[in-house]
């Protein structure tokens, strides 16, 4: 790779590459966890292991319906995705935290397969979001990405700050 070569971010092969690392690094992080820090929240506003698990499979079940709806219609109308609302509604403190994580790598590898089958046309395809209007699968794919940095992220500093407040053992 020459020096000062950057890869763009939109591009269908770093994006593809993207969602399945994230997606690895978040299994990775939530998927060792210790069974008592798994529901344990640093603050009463924050979320546990358990929590960010059955977020980022709800995310990835939305996803990959927007992603279907959208190669199968023509100006496909997309739902919105209220995730706090669902996390509330939802108790993610009492999930299976590794039957949810099982779930999301499944959706996940459904999504990248779907991804991986479309061309250079499909990517631009778009389906219409109630809020932000027509948005292309190119986009999805992003904020997605996106989406699993800011969730990879939050379990790392968790993961610290559960790791820095254990009790020693002698």
């Amino acid at each position: 790779m020459p020096h000062g070569f950057a890869p763009d971010a939109d591009e269908p092969r770093w994006l593809l590459k993207a969602l399945r690392e994230a997606a690895h690094e978040l299994e990775l992080q939530l998927g060792d966890a210790d069974v008592q820090d798994q529901r344990r929240r640093v603050a009463d506003d924050a979320w546990s292991l358990a929590e960010i698990a059955a977020h980022v499979r709800d995310r990835e079940q939305h996803f990959l319906r927007s992603l279907e709806l959208i190669f199968a219609w023509d100006a496909a109308r997309i739902p919105h995705f209220d995730g706090d609302a669902l996390a509330m509604e939802r108790d993610g403190q009492q999930i299976d935290m590794y039957e949810a994580l099982d779930h999301y790598t499944y959706l996940r590898h459904a999504s990248i397969n779907l991804l991986w089958s479309a061309d250079a046309a499909a990517w631009e395809k778009t389906g219409i979001h109630p809020y932000l209007g027509p948005v292309s699968v190119r986009r999805l794919a992003r904020e997605q990405n996106e989406h699993d940095l800011e969730h990879l992220w939050q379990a790392r500093q968790l993961r610290e700050t559960l790791a820095s407040s254990a009790p020693a053992t002698p």
